[in-house]
């Protein structure tokens, strides 16, 4: 990670070079992230402007007690309705804490993508749910124990307590990571098809995968999900955090543009 190139160009993919020239995927039928409608900026008072000004957050369209219950239920959404077994088999992936990072690292951009189209009241959301996720890592760190192995942690076992010192350096390294992902992440889903397998070879293959058939597959399964995620509606989201994912390989397309309306009490809850 630490050689993140430009995630808007069009590059070759060493040892995929004959079969990536072709025009092997499109998906001009999915939404992208730069044709949703994006949301009206919200007018907020000139005492508002200041105190987030001073890093601060300002009065929010629901009560940030709603909004940080919603962000816990969408990162769980990330990690518990999410297929990891199904990752693993059709991307080759090992059955370590660095895959398991590496798929809840996408989905948690896919939610914070989406949450931020909702104002401030999203990016507030936003904010809480990368708190929780490195709540969670740090937890899960701890209990397994990491080191560092190339550009990403690994499992290396459960025997042990791993030092402070450790963990530490490596939540460091770990989070320079994923704001390098992000920004790589950003630039691929406001680019074409290429431009987004090029991001996802970089970050989520960590440069490694040679069957494009891997890549045509993640980059249709970021397309597809992010249109699924759009299609809900935003105030659902900011109350209760539900999300569904679809499944990496679709058994019915048509089921894409149906997402489930979930179910809250007066509260929000």
């Amino acid at each position: 990670m630490s050689q993140f190139l430009g995630c808007g160009r069009s590059e070759q993919i060493p040892g995929v070079g004959v079969q990536w020239s072709r025009k092997y995927h499109t998906t001009n039928k999915l939404s992208t992230t730069k044709d949703s409608p994006q949301p009206v900026e919200e007018k907020v008072g000139a005492f508002t402007k200041i105190i987030e000004a001073m890093g601060f957050t300002g009065p929010l369209k629901y009560s940030k007690w709603k909004i940080k219950i919603a962000a816990l239920r969408m990162y769980t959404s990330c990690v518990e309705k999410t297929d990891f077994e199904e990752f693993f088999l059709r991307c080759q992936m090992p059955d370590t804490f660095n895959s398991w990072f590496l798929i809840t690292l996408l989905h948690v951009w896919m939610c914070l993508v989406r949450m931020k189209q909702e104002g401030r009241s999203g990016k507030y959301m936003c904010r809480i749910i990368v708190h929780f996720m490195w709540e969670d890592v740090e937890q899960r760190g701890r209990v397994m124990g990491m080191s560092v192995h190339l550009r990403w942690p690994v499992l290396v076992g459960n025997k042990h307590p791993v030092n402070s010192y450790i963990l530490k350096k490596n939540m460091i390294l770990m989070t320079n990571n994923f704001y390098a992902a992000i920004l790589g992440y950003d630039e691929g889903i406001l680019s074409d098809d290429h431009g987004l397998a090029a991001a996802l070879w970089r970050t989520f293959f960590n440069q490694k995968c040679e069957d494009p058939r891997q890549l045509e597959l993640l980059v249709e399964y970021v397309r597809k999900q992010m249109q699924y995620l759009d299609s809900m509606n935003g105030e659902d989201l900011l109350l209760t955090g539900e999300v569904s994912w679809r499944p990496l390989v679709e058994k019915n397309p048509q089921s894409i543009l149906k997402p489930h309306s979930p179910t809250y009490n007066d509260e929000g809850l």
